[in-house]
């Protein structure tokens, strides 16, 4: 089980993640989804209460089963409208900036 978690905590980018569970994927789909693909798969596993699994080979097959179904999600949907992070849940995906509130953000100019 230690052995296993080692693994994981070396990898580091949805590509090794991909790789080391032996899931074949399309680059454009992780590049344009990579860390909505992760979240999604830490959300599987705490849903799945899989972080209490002992058996090593068990845990591995579980969380490529996770993994799997996290990157199919965003193979046939798209970041907006799987909704993983607060703001596309909060804004529907959209960000709304009035014009003043740029101007107002903006650093005043001297006038020469």
């Amino acid at each position: 089980m230690e052995n296993f978690l080692q693994q994981l905590k070396a990898l580091s980018s949805a590509e090794d993640f991909l790789q080391y569970f032996g899931v074949p994927f399309d680059q454009h789909v992780v590049n344009v989804s990579r860390l909505h693909i992760l979240k999604r798969f830490f959300q599987y596993i705490r849903q799945e209460n899989l972080l209490v699994q002992t058996n090593e080979v068990g845990l591995y097959t579980l969380y490529r089963e996770q993994l799997v179904k996290a990157y199919a999600d965003f193979v046939t949907s798209t970041p907006a409208q799987e909704k993983v992070f607060k703001v596309f849940q909060d804004t529907n995906g959209r960000q709304h900036v009035t014009l003043d509130s740029l101007k107002a953000s903006m650093p005043q100019r001297a006038v020469a």
